[in-house]
């Protein structure tokens, strides 16, 4: 497995947690991250990302572990279709309708023909996914721009679930951003490569 030669690390503000990320970002992006949570059930993510050169996604691969259960999820993108695996053990959906969550839907997509649209991977709670349109789109030269909408294959945390998710991001000046999807909005600081500092109420970069 190739060394990745750069590094970045943030500290969750929602909840016990972390996010650290190897990746090269010199041709497209080359990722591996963990991802330690406490909540709604304590588990573990890892995750491996690569897109070409124009920042859409190719690969991505995740997987997600507690006590007594694991799930993993694989996204393959070829010529505007997106290929998904998913394989489960344990009972991840009674841990959770024990923390007062509604019980996990499966591992993956019910309908993976309806990501078709979808150019880009969105892990929940990760900071690093939200660079991705940001560079895709050229975002970070382009400040004060309309918005841009698109579709993400939004992946839930911790039961690796793959939905099609609408997401608009405007460059808003000052390296800030801003997201919305849903009636959710946020205003994103972000560094010149466009990774996250201060996503609001979800994460801080701590290097």
């Amino acid at each position: 497995m190739a060394t990745l030669g750069r590094s970045a690390l943030w500290r969750r503000l929602d909840t016990t947690g972390t996010e650290h990320v190897l990746y090269d970002d010199s041709q497209g992006l080359r990722a591996r991250g963990t991802i330690i949570s406490a909540d709604p059930v304590p588990y573990v993510c890892q995750f491996q990302l690569l897109t070409d050169e124009t920042w859409a996604t190719r690969m991505f691969e995740v997987e997600t572990e507690g006590a007594g259960w694991r799930r993993r999820v694989r996204l393959e993108r070829a010529a505007g279709r997106w290929r998904v695996t998913a394989n489960e053990s344990g009972r991840l959906d009674q841990l959770l309708a024990r923390a007062g969550r509604p019980g996990a839907a499966l591992p993956g997509a019910e309908l993976p023909e309806e990501l078709a649209p979808a150019t880009d991977v969105d892990l929940q709670f990760s900071p690093l996914t939200t660079m991705l349109p940001l560079r895709r789109l050229g975002l970070l030269h382009e400040p004060d721009t309309v918005p841009h909408t698109i579709t993400a294959a939004w992946v839930l945390l911790p039961e690796l679930t793959v939905l099609p998710s609408e997401q608009t991001y405007r460059a808003i000046g000052d390296d800030k951003v801003r997201y919305q999807s849903g009636s959710f909005a946020a205003e994103l600081a972000v560094d010149p490569d466009g990774l996250v500092r201060h996503y609001p109420g979800l994460a801080d970069r701590v290097v």
